[in-house]
């Protein structure tokens, strides 16, 4: 997987292509808005990583140019500015993901992760299945064991969440971005209560649990041995 890492601090900038490269992904890096520009219009890419604030052109200038040039690789914008306008102003321009400096790299890891797994993801794919659960994403339908399991349209994005990143520890700060479209506040305990109930559905009547808790973490959905 090839990501492309737009961002003109040094140590922001190095920080980032080490992390990813140790991650497994290979890295470009560039320190301004044209030359990122320059490389998402003539090279491949599987992720750009776009910081707002750069030395030439803003991210968004960047970003909608590459959206009005109907380039369609998923983009994760880094700011250091944290408004609901700045978010909103992402989103409309076209953005998959935002994540504020300053960040953990493990969150960020995960959220590039997500983004990568979501663009790889056929199109025509309706059904994810772990084990003897299934999700029928047409008819927005869960069953395991062939009973079925009615879930709110929250666990039901919750639980896709999940085996999407099958075997991946997600935290709970990309949890709530992805579900509830909120930055994760550490005094709540919306995500914890929302696994309680999920957990209450797919697992308390099965022998074999799914979902597990990684103490200090988050969360992940494990397939079974």
């Amino acid at each position: 997987m090839k990501v492309l890492v737009v961002e003109d601090e040094l140590k922001v900038g190095e920080y980032l292509k080490q992390g990813l490269t140790e991650a497994g992904f290979i890295v470009d890096l560039t320190r301004n808005g044209l030359d990122g520009y320059h490389k998402a219009m003539t090279e491949r890419f599987d992720l750009i990583v776009l910081d707002v604030m750069l030395p030439d052109v803003d991210g968004w200038h960047i970003l909608q140019s590459l959206r009005e040039a109907t380039l369609k690789v998923p983009v994760l914008m880094l700011t250091a500015r944290d408004s609901i306008d700045d978010r909103v102003k992402g989103l409309e321009l076209g953005a998959d993901d935002y994540l504020v400096k300053p960040f953990a790299f493990a969150e960020l890891l995960a959220r590039v992760r997500s983004l990568v797994r979501r663009g790889s993801v056929s199109e025509t794919q309706t059904t994810l299945t772990v084990a003897d659960l299934e999700l029928d994403l047409m008819r927005r339908r869960v069953t395991r064991a062939g009973r079925r399991i009615s879930l709110t349209a929250k666990e039901f994005a919750l639980l896709e969440l999940l085996i999407r990143h099958l075997d991946e520890v997600l935290p709970r700060s990309l949890i709530a971005s992805q579900v509830w479209d909120m930055n994760f506040d550490s005094n709540t305990n919306v995500i914890d209560v929302a696994i309680r109930r999920l957990r209450a559905k797919i697992d308390d009547h099965f022998d074999i649990k799914l979902i597990h808790t990684v103490r200090g973490m988050g969360y992940v959905l494990e397939a079974p041995p």
